[in-house]
Order: C-alpha cells, then structure tokens, then sequence
C-alpha cells in the first residue's frame, strides 16, 4: 500500500514541479523581506513547528460538517463549516511560511499538499454558497449536493493529510535534525580544520571541526572558543559556511541556507526559519597541546 501511494505522489511531478517553481517563488517573495512575521507563523516562539498545531483543528472542524450533515443539524452544519475554512486558512497561512522555507523532495510534497487544500477549499466554499440562509426557523437543510461536495472536500483533506505527513515523516522537514543526537558529556579531542600558525584557533569567523564524529562550527570571540553542532537544526545545512552577523556579543552565526540565526554561546535560536535550539559545546585547551570539546549540560 505504502509503495503504491508513493507512485502515485511521484506520478504527480510532471505538474507539481513546475507548478511549486511558480508557487514558491511567489510565497517567498512574500514571506522572505519579513522575518519576525515569519518567526511567528513559524512557530520560533513556541518552539515547535505553528502548522502543526493548527492543521488539526480544520480536520477536526470539518470532519462533523459530514456528521452534523448525516444527522440534519442545518445550523450545526452551517457553522462548523464556516469555522473549518476559517481554520483552514490560519493553517495555510503558516503553512506557506514554511513552504517557503523548503526544498527539494520535501517541496515537490508540499507543492501536492497544498493544491489539493486549496482544491479542497473551493469544494467547501461551493457547499457553503448552496447551503440555505437562515429563516425564521432557523436555517433549512442542506441540499444533497452541499452535503456531498462538503464530503468530497473532506476526504481530499484527508488525502491532503496524508501527503503532508510524508513531508514530516519520510523527508524529516520542520522537524529537528539533532532530536537523536546523545548529550556526549564525555571530553573527546577536537580537530579544527584550520588554525594559526601558532595552533590558536581564528578569530571572528566560522570555522569547521570534527568531534569524533560529530562536526562543529567553531568561532573565537576574545579569550573564548565558542562552539555550536555544525548541522543546522532546521534543514541541515553546514553553520560553518554561513557568517557572523551583528555586532552583539556573544556572536551570531546565521546559516547559509536559510537565514536561521543562533547564539553562539549558547545556541539558541534568534530567527527561524529554524524553531529549534542548537547543540551548543565546551572547549577547552588540553595539556600538551590542541583542544578537547563536549557536549555542554542542558
């Protein structure tokens, strides 16, 4: 089942890739030049992804639409599926702020999600339009061609689901990409990939190291080496390629890919795209000689 649904996700690309081209594009273009509103329907303030949170509630909402239609509650049908699209568009709002952010595979998925919403969204507000107004007994029923159409649109919200699950769970995007890495509080040798002639460590700039085997982006401020795990929390991507920013103190690294920002001494995250914190570690000079790192304690 799972190989035959993935066919038909993959048959899609012929007009999902050229169609997301156009469409992200667009979204960001919209979402890039604003990054505290973006860091909002992000979720960098909650600390987890935003769309997650809210695609629950239009499934939900929309789901007693086809109950309350089944039973005859006009009035109950009627609100439920006001409030559904309502919530629907609070969750393609955030949804499209991380689209925004998103490449690849993952992009192509979203592109499929997000069609079939907006196909889905159409359907429901059609089924609103044929429904009855309200009359002095309240409001009548709705026509068998609302109720159907209000079914339809639900299962392709269900569909859509399911193609946004595989966005989560098989191509991991929005979620942490350091959630299975150890505290490592053991102090192991650490390796920079450049240093002065004289062994120390750069100042004022990002440097790549190896920790066993783990990479770390390394930055000299002062008398302290600070240290973040190199791979971004967000999509990946290398913080040793990416640059200081700012002229505050402790420093700040910004990602190369997506513009995430985090306290180097700390590595908590200051702008998303990114919602997660980063692994921050200790370093310090070994006797003898060169530098030893670990994990520092949450």
């Amino acid at each position: 089942m799972a190989r035959w649904l993935t066919r038909l996700m993959d048959a899609q690309d012929a007009w999902v890739q050229p169609f997301g081209k156009l469409l992200h594009g667009l979204v960001f273009a919209i979402f890039r030049p604003i990054p505290a509103i973006r860091d909002l329907l992000n979720g960098r303030w909650l600390g987890h992804p935003l769309h997650a949170v809210l695609t629950d509630a239009p499934i939900g909402i929309l789901f007693l639409v086809v109950v309350f239609d089944v039973m005859g509650a006009a009035s109950a049908a009627w609100w439920s599926l006001v409030l559904g699209i309502l919530a629907m568009l609070a969750a393609a709002v955030a949804g499209f702020a991380d689209y925004a952010e998103t490449d690849g595979k993952a992009r192509d998925r979203g592109t499929l999600h997000s069609s079939l919403m907006l196909v889905a969204l159409v359907l429901f507000l059609i089924s609103l339009v044929l429904r009855p107004g309200m009359n002095a007994t309240g409001l009548g029923a709705a026509s068998p061609a609302a109720a159907a159409l209000s079914l339809i649109g639900w299962l392709i919200v269900a569909a859509a689901a399911f193609v946004g699950g595989d966005i989560v769970y098989v191509f991991g995007n929005m979620v942490d990409h350091h959630a299975f890495r150890g505290g490592g509080a053991k102090w192991l040798t650490l390796e920079p990939a450049e240093t002065e002639a004289d062994g120390s460590i750069p100042e004022g700039r990002p440097i790549k190291a190896r920790l066993g085997i783990n990479a770390l982006v390394l930055v000299r401020s002062g008398a302290s080496i600070l240290a973040l795990h190199d791979t971004c929390a967000h999509a990946g991507c290398s913080l040793s390629g990416g640059e200081l920013v700012g002229s505050s103190r402790p420093p700040v690294v910004q990602c190369p890919c997506h513009g995430s920002r985090f306290r180097l001494s700390d590595g908590h995250v200051l702008r998303g795209p990114s919602v997660y914190d980063q692994p921050a570690y200790e370093v310090r000079a070994k006797e003898g000689g060169g530098w030893e790192a670990r994990r520092r304690p949450a």
